[in-house]
């Protein structure tokens, strides 16, 4: 496994993300995840398996490390420069509307689940096989694909995703997080 390049520049999330948290996060946490799952994997019954095939039969530290791998990639691979109207298109914005009533009311739900959930793990918005919208609290290194989901969107709430820049505030960065969705790539996972 490699580490995922950026596909923008160490500073292009601020103020919402700054350099120094992408840094650390991107730099420092994830290369440990890489690391970490590089030295035990070989020889391993899950040497050359996907992340996802990993992720769904793995345990103990094998599964910690391809799903903080998984969710890191997906996590860093849905971002860009911050917009203040930024919203889903497309099937996806039909899709939120239908089950949520409108973008607001999803944003409100999915940031309260990001906020409740207890100690360290992500928030996911996924789709089910029949294109219906679900969020899950996944704790730890946990996955949607695990129950048979595709992953969409996902907010870390691992401090160390925040820490830096907001501190204890996690509300506030998960609330921040909106301008900087890329929605065209949400949207393209939910197309899939």
């Amino acid at each position: 496994m490699n580490l995922i390049e950026l596909p923008y520049a160490p500073n292009a999330l601020e103020p919402v993300i700054s350099a120094a948290t992408l840094g650390f996060h991107h730099g420092k946490h994830l290369q440990a995840y890489v690391n970490n799952l590089n030295a035990a994997l070989p020889g391993s019954p899950y040497e050359g398996m996907s992340l996802e095939e990993i992720v769904c039969n793995a345990d103990g530290g094998i599964f910690n490390n391809a799903g903080q791998i998984l969710n890191h990639n997906l996590y860093f691979t849905q971002f860009r420069a911050p917009r203040e109207a930024n919203a889903p298109t497309g099937a996806l914005k039909g899709q939120i509307e239908r089950q949520f009533g409108s973008f607001e009311t999803f944003k409100t739900e999915f940031a309260a689940k990001g906020a409740g959930l207890f100690g360290s793990g992500w928030v996911w918005l996924s789709a089910d096989e029949d294109g219906r919208l679900v969020i899950t609290q996944e704790p730890n290194a946990g996955n949607p694909v695990t129950k048979g989901l595709r992953p969409l969107l996902t907010f870390d709430v691992w401090e160390h995703a925040y820490y830096l820049d907001y501190q204890n505030r996690r509300p506030d960065h998960l609330k921040a997080l909106w301008t900087i969705i890329d929605w065209d790539e949400v949207e393209r996972r939910y197309a899939e």
